[in-house]
C-alpha cells in the first residue's frame, strides 16, 4: 500500500528543501536594524558551499511593523539585500512573517497592547494588511520559494478554540495569495495539534493542511532512549501526513551544550535518514550559525544553550551538523529525491482516533497512552524491517495490508473493533495487545466481541486491574509462530503506572495458545478467522516498553517478525539484527534504493539478506556487496537490483 511521500510543488515542479533556519551572527533576531551584509554574504556562502539550498528566513515582527499600517522602510531594504544575495549565491528562502516568539521569548509590537491575535478583527486585519504589503513587494523575487505567516504561534499567540485558529490562519494564506504569492505557504506553528501529540492546542493538523502546501513539524523533544531519540523525528513526520500534505523537518536540531561534537554528528545522521524514511521531503536545519557575540542580548543571556544551535561556529567554521547535511545532500542527489517514492508497504499501524478526537469524557492521558503505544511499535516494526502504513481510525480502517497492529489499546470505537474482524476474515493478520489505560475513568478495554474476535473469555474484576508482578515479563511459546520456536521465551522490561501495567486475564474458548507468561497464563492466542487471524496479547508489551528508558531494542521486534511470517509479508531485504534498521524508496526509473541504519554506538558487520534472485551493489553500480561494515549509528545506501542486470 501506498505510503504518504508528498513534495512540495513550486513553479509546477516538486522540490526538495535542504537548508537552515537563518539569523546573522550580527545581530540574530536584531539582525535588520544591524545589517552587515558582508558578514551575511559570508554566512550563506558557507551554507551553499556545503551544499545547502535554501534557508528560512525571519522578518521580525516588532521591528518590521513599528505602528499600524506602518512598516520600516530601511529594515525592509535591507531583507531585500538578503533576497538579492540568495539569487546571487544561487539559493532561495522561505520568509516568516510573524515572528513574536523566538528562542525562549516573546515579543510584541508594542502597539498590540494585548489584542488577541486570532479573534480580535482589527488586529487580524493589521496581521493580513501586513503579510500581504510584504509578498506584493517580493511575490516575483527569484530567491523566494516559499511563505511561513508565523514561528510557533502556539507558543507566541497561545493556544485557543480550533475554529478561531482556523479561520485566522485562513485570513493569513489569503493575504499572502492577495499579495500575489503563489509560491508554496504554510503556517509555522509546528504541527504539534492534536492529531499528533494528543493535545489540542487549536492548530489542528487535519483543518490548517486543508489550508497550506506543505506541513512543518518542529522537533525538539527530549527522550530516555537512545533509539526513541533517534526516530522521533520520522515517528511525527509519519503522524504529521494526517492531511497527505508533503513533510517538511522544518526545525529540527540541537544545541552543542546539550551533545558533543560527535554526538551532535549522530544525531543530524539519525534524523535526517530516519526521517526522510518516515516521509519527509524537506529539511530546516535549526540554525545556522552560534552567536556566541550575542551573549548579553536577550534571548540569549537567559537562555545561553540557544547560542549554539547553530551548524556553524560564531565564526563560520563548520560543526559536525553541517558536514552531515552536506553529505545528506549528496545522498539526495545521487537518487534524485524528487523522482522517488518510498516502498510500499504490507503492514499497517493503527492510529486510535482517540489519539486525535475529543471524545465526550475521554482524557487526555488516553491520548497520551496511544502516543507512546504508537511509537515504541512504530520502533519495534523498524527493527523488524517492516515497512509500515499509518492508517488512521478516524479515516476508516481500509483494506490492502497483510498485516494490521494495533498496539497496548485501550479504546477504539465499536464499529472498528467489527472491521478488524472482517479484515481478518478477508485474510489479514490482526495483531491487537491489550492495555487498561492510565487514566482510572472507566480503566479497562473499551473494547466489543471480544470473545468472538479473539476466541477469549476476560476474567476481569470490576473497578480492578490485574497487576503484572514481575518486573521481567517471561514469555514462553508453546508452539511454532512464524520465526519464534516451540520452547523459546521472549523477555520483556515491564514499566508504567499502577494502571497500565496490569495483563488481561483471560480463559481461551476459540483460539489457540501460542505462548503463555511465567505464571502458566495465557499470553499470545491466536484465533484463525475466515482466510486470516486475529492474535491477541494480554499484555501491553508496547505500552510497557514505552514506560522505560534505555530499553530498545526489547524483543516486541521478535513478535512483529514472527507475525510478519505468519502474514505472509515479505521485506525485500532484511537483517538479523534489531539495531540496523533496514527500509528503502524506489525511483520512477526502476531502481531500488536500501537504506541500513545502525543503532549501535560501536561498529558493526552485517550480512544483509535480500530476495530470491537479487543483489545489493553500490548506488550508480559495481560489485555485489554481501557484507555491509557500519560505522557508530552509521548509515548505508545501496541500490537493490536483479542477479540478471548484474549478469
Amino acid at each position: 500500500m501506498h505510503r504518504n511521500f508528498a513534495k512540495v510543488n513550486h513553479a509546477g515542479m516538486p522540490v526538495s528543501w535542504l537548508g537552515a533556519n537563518f539569523w546573522s551572527r550580527a545581530g540574530g533576531p536584531l539582525m535588520w536594524s544591524r545589517y552587515d551584509a558582508s558578514v551575511v554574504r559570508e554566512e550563506l556562502t558557507t551554507l551553499r558551499d556545503h551544499g545547502l539550498t535554501m534557508t528560512r528566513s525571519f522578518l521580525y515582527w516588532p521591528d518590521v511593523m513599528p505602528a499600524p499600517h506602518q512598516l520600516d522602510e530601511a529594515l525592509l531594504a535591507h531583507f531585500g539585500d538578503f533576497l538579492d544575495l540568495h539569487a546571487e549565491l544561487g539559493l532561495t528562502t522561505i520568509p516568516t512573517f510573524l515572528v513574536g516568539h523566538m528562542s525562549g521569548q516573546n515579543w510584541d509590537p508594542a502597539w498590540r497592547q494585548g489584542r488577541d491575535l486570532y479573534s480580535d478583527t482589527w488586529m487580524v486585519a493589521e496581521q493580513a494588511w501586513y503579510i500581504r504589503n510584504v509578498v506584493e513587494r517580493w511575490a516575483d523575487h527569484p530567491a523566494v520559494t516559499g511563505w511561513l505567516i508565523s514561528n510557533e504561534m502556539p507558543i507566541y499567540g497561545m493556544e485557543a478554540p480550533q475554529q478561531a485558529v482556523t479561520a485566522w490562519a485562513e485570513l493569513m494564506v489569503q493575504a499572502v495569495r492577495a499579495g500575489g504569492g503563489t509560491q508554496p505557504v504554510s503556517i509555522g506553528d509546528g504541527a504539534w495539534g492534536i492529531e499528533v501529540t494528543g493535545h489540542d492546542n487549536g492548530f489542528s493538523v487535519r483543518e490548517l493542511g486543508a489550508l497550506v502546501d506543505f506541513v512543518g513539524p518542529h522537533v525538539y523533544r527530549m527522550e530516555t532512549d537512545v533509539c526513541r531519540q533517534h526516530l522521533k523525528s520520522a515517528f511525527i513526520c509519519e503522524l504529521a501526513a494526517v492531511g497527505g500534505r508533503p513533510v517538511v523537518l522544518e526545525e529540527f536540531g540541537v544545541s552543542s551544550d546539550f551533545a558533543s561534537a560527535v554526538s551532535s554528528g549522530h544525531y543530524y545522521r539519525q534524523q535526517l535518514h530516519l526521517s526522510l524514511l518516515g516521509g519527509a521531503t524537506g529539511w530546516i536545519a535549526w540554525n545556522n550559525t552560534d552567536f556566541d557575540p550575542l551573549v548579553a542580548q536577550d534571548p540569549y543571556r537567559h537562555h545561553p544553550f540557544e547560542l549554539h544551535f547553530g551548524i556553524t561556529t560564531a565564526d563560520g567554521a563548520p560543526k559536525a551538523p553541517l558536514i552531515e547535511l552536506q553529505e545528506f545532500g549528496r545522498v539526495l542527489d545521487a537518487i534524485d529525491l524528487t523522482g522517488c517514492e518510498r516502498v510500499p508497504a504490507q503492514t499497517a499501524l493503527v492510529v486510535s482516533s482517540y489519539l486525535e478526537t475529543g471524545y465526550p469524557m475521554a482524557e487526555e492521558q488516553d491520548r497520551t497512552l496511544v502516543f507512546g503505544a504508537l511509537e515504541q511499535a512504530h520502533i519495534a516494526a523498524r527493527e523488524a524491517d517492516l515497512a509500515l502504513g499509518f492508517v488512521r481510525e478516524s479515516d476508516g480502517i481500509v483494506p490492502g495490508y497483510k498485516l494490521y497492529l494495533v498496539p497496548s489499546t485501550k479504546q477504539l470505537t465499536g464499529p472498528s473493533w467489527l472491521r478488524l474482524g472482517e479484515l481478518a476474515e478477508a485474510g489479514a493478520t490482526v495483531y491487537v495487545s491489550y492495555c487498561a489505560g492510565e487514566s482510572d475513568f472507566q480503566r479497562g478495554p473499551w473494547w466489543t466481541a471480544t470473545e468472538e474476535l479473539f476466541g477469549v473469555r476476560h476474567q476481569l474484576v470490576y473497578g480492578l486491574v490485574d497487576p503484572i508482578e514481575d518486573d521481567v515479563a517471561q514469555l514462553r511459546f508453546e508452539v511454532d509462530f512464524g520465526s519464534i520456536k516451540a520452547g523459546e521465551t521472549l523477555s520483556f522490561r515491564v514499566g508504567g503506572g499502577p494502571n497500565a501495567r496490569a495483563f488481561l486475564p483471560v480463559e481461551v474458548t476459540d483460539g489457540q495458545v501460542m505462548a503463555r507468561d511465567g505464571h502458566g497464563r495465557p499470553a499470545i492466542v491466536l484465533r484463525r478467522r475466515g482466510a486470516g487471524a486475529m492474535v491477541l496479547s494480554t499484555y501491553p508489551l508496547e505500552h510497557l516498553a514505552a514506560s522505560c528508558g534505555r530499553v530498545n531494542p526489547e524483543q516486541t521486534w521478535r513478535l512483529y517478525s514472527a507475525l510478519a511470517d505468519c502474514a505472509g509479508v515479505e521485506p525485500a531485504v532484511t537483517v538479523d539484527s534489531p539495531e540496523v534498521l533496514v527500509d528503502g524508496l524506489v525511483h520512477q526509473d526502476g531502481r531500488r534504493f536500501v537504506w541500513l541504519v545502525s543503532e549501535r554506538d560501536g561498529p558493526l558487520v552485517v550480512h544483509p539478506k535480500v530476495v530470491a534472485g537479487s543483489c545489493l551493489i553500490p548506488v550508480g553500480g559495481g560489485d555485489p556487496i554481501e557484507q555491509v561494515e557500519l560505522a557508530p549509528y552509521g548509515v548505508k545506501v545501496l541500490q537493490l537490483t536483479t542477479t540478471e542486470d548484474e549478469n
